[in-house]
Formats: C-alpha cells, sequence, structure tokens
C-alpha cells in the first residue's frame, strides 16, 4: 500500500467548513476516521494521510455530492494552505506566489505533488495526486484546482481571473454538471484527459498582488524551511534521532548548537544521550552536520537570504567554516550550489 504521509489540519478543516456550511454534521465522521475534533483548533497539527482520505471518503458517502470537491475549493482560505498561504500572500506577483508552490506545498500535505511548465506564452501546472481511493482522488484533485483559481482571483483582486484551460483525468460527473465546472474556471474542461493539469497565460503571472511584504515572505520561508526539515526527519528517522534533530532544528532558528541543550530538551543528561545514540549507531556531531546540511540546502533553494547569513543562522561562527563544510558534502561552495540548482 502506497505511504499517504500526512495532511495539515488546515487542508481537514477547509472540508469540515465547506461540510457545515451546507448543514452537513461532521461528529460522526471524526469518529469513524479515528480523528480527534479537537485537532480542528490546532494551527500546526498534523493528521496521518490514510486518515485524511478515509475522512473524505466518508464524506462523499454521505453527501453522495459527485462535485464535492469542486464545490469544497468554494472555502479556501490563506489558512488553508497552512504557512505557504501566508508567504503567498506577502509576494509581490502571482508569478512569484506560483513559484512558492512546489518548494512548500508539502506543509499542506502529502496529497500529491505540483510540475510545472512553460512554453509559447503558456504555464502549465500538472498535479499528480498520491491518494488512490477511486471516489477520494477525482474529489481532491476537483477540490485543489478550484482551490487554486478561487485563491488566485483573491490574491490579485481579480475575480474575472481564469486559466486558459483545464485537464481532468476523471470523467464528466454527469453533463448536467459541467456547467458547474465553466461556471467556476469561465474556461475549457476537458474530461479524460491523460494527465490533470490547469494552464493559464504567462503574462498573468506578472499580476501585482493586494499586499506584497518582502521582508515577512523571507521570515516565513525560513520558519517553512525549518517546518520542512522537520517533516523530512519525521519521515525517515527513529524516534531519538528524529527527537534529537527535531530539537537541533529548533536551536538552529536561534543560531544555537548545543548538545546540553538538547539533551536536557529531551530530559535526559548529556552523557545518556550521546550513549543512546552510540548505540543507535549515531552520533550528535552527525545528527547536528545533517541538520545544517538539509536547512543549508533549503536555506540555498528557497530563499534569497545572503550566504554568510545562512552560515549565522546555522550556528558557523565564520562564513570560510560554513563553506567548508557545506564544499566537503557537495563539492561546491554554497554559491556554486546556488548557482547551478537555480540559476541565481
Amino acid at each position: 500500500m502506497k505511504n499517504l504521509g500526512t495532511a495539515s489540519v488546515a487542508a481537514l478543516r477547509q472540508y469540515v467548513r465547506a461540510a457545515e456550511s451546507a448543514g452537513t454534521d461532521t461528529s460522526a465522521l471524526f469518529a469513524q476516521a479515528n480523528l480527534d475534533p479537537n485537532i480542528l483548533d490546532s494551527d500546526d497539527g498534523r493528521i496521518d494521510g490514510e486518515q485524511f482520505q478515509h475522512f473524505i471518503r466518508l464524506l462523499c458517502e454521505l453527501t453522495d455530492n459527485p462535485i464535492l470537491g469542486l464545490e469544497t475549493g468554494d472555502f479556501v482560505q490563506p489558512g488553508s494552505y497552512s504557512v505557504l498561504g501566508y508567504i503567498t500572500m506577502s509576494c509581490a506577483t502571482l508569478g512569484e506566489a506560483v513559484a512558492r508552490i512546489a518548494p512548500f506545498e508539502k506543509l499542506v500535505g502529502d496529497m500529491g505533488t505540483t510540475g510545472l511548465a512553460i512554453a509559447q506564452g503558456s504555464i502549465t501546472l500538472t498535479w499528480n495526486c498520491n491518494y488512490d481511493d477511486p471516489v477520494v482522488r477525482p474529489q481532491v484533485i476537483d477540490n485543489v484546482f478550484a482551490s487554486w483559481v478561487n485563491y488566485a482571483r483573491w490574491l490579485a483582486d481579480d475575480t474575472e481571473a481564469s486559466p486558459t484551460s483545464v485537464r481532468l483525468q476523471r470523467e464528466l460527473p454527469g453533463v448536467e454538471l459541467e456547467k458547474a465546472y465553466r461556471n467556476r474556471w469561465n474556461c475549457p474542461v476537458q474530461f479524460g484527459a491523460d494527465e490533470d493539469s490547469i494552464t493559464l497565460k504567462q503574462d498573468l503571472l506578472d499580476t501585482r498582488l493586494r499586499q506584497p511584504d518582502p521582508m515577512l515572505r523571507k521570515t516565513l520561508e525560513a520558519h517553512a524551511l525549518t517546518q520542512l526539515a522537520s517533516l523530512d526527519t519525521l519521515d525517515t528517522d527513529t524516534d531519538l534521532t528524529s527527537q534529537v534533530k527535531h530539537s537541533i532544528q529548533h536551536q538552529l532558528t536561534q543560531g544555537i548548537t548545543r548538545q546540553d541543550m538538547v539533551a536536557d530538551d529531551l530530559g535526559m543528561t548529556s552523557r545518556t544521550l550521546q550513549r543512546k545514540l552510540s548505540q543507535e549507531g549515531v552520533s550528535y556531531q552527525k545528527l547536528l552536520d545533517e541538520v545544517r546540511q538539509k536547512m543549508a540546502e533549503d536555506y540555498l533553494l528557497n530563499s534569497d537570504l545572503s550566504i554568510p547569513d545562512i552560515a549565522l543562522r546555522l550556528g558557523y561562527s565564520e562564513t570560510t567554516s560554513f563553506h567548508r563544510k557545506f564544499k566537503a558534502v557537495t563539492g561546491q561552495t554554497p554559491g556554486e550550489f546556488r548557482q547551478t540548482k537555480t540559476g541565481n
């Protein structure tokens, strides 16, 4: 079975808000999906992907609504995208906001991944859904595209902004329902396509957004990178190494790296931590190096922070030490790595 990862509570909240607006009581669904309704009060909470897929399946069965996903897209808010939503709010143009989707979409959840291609004056966003339930999958894709369009219109303060075309792998849920798609997207919609994609004119990306704030965006992106690193370690490490890395990441946001503080954070002595890590075949320094490297690459790829600023954030006393360590791992200096990967 495919690992569906996790989903943010913000994503769940959008479905619940739509259901409650339609008069649907979701309390029983939480129990059936083994979810605590109180989790909706959490700003940074996450739920298991299998639980999220199951919840949507139950909601589909309860409402018997073939365009549930399309309609839930009407309830998108900046908070629906977790910290990514607030990052895009602070961007200067729609293109700048779109460029933030792929690097940070994991913060919203592991429901799918976005691809981007530009050709002949158009930009195409392709979304590959990870959910495999045949009932849930088309609704999630509809929700993602409907949410994108509605949110982009809100960001640009332009209710008329529309894609040039939308292609969906799902079959048309009924001729009488095709109008619902056209009314919302105001463009041709192809059903039974070979991919799920949304295309818009490239010049639409130059649209100025309502409240750009470059300093706030950089701050939010730094926070988002820390969250991403935390999610990555939770996906791949043992409980102890995950906890140690998470604590290190938290320290690095303060520009500090001390083993005794990590041990204290985990409720043990520094010697006990060292012994437990040794039993798992790792050392504190190795975990610190891994966290630093991961965060360094994220900062270089997904932020505009200067290299000396990145070195400072990662707890290096000198930029030259950061250069030397980074090159030992990648074979490139931080500047060369950024240039090669981003062209900047």
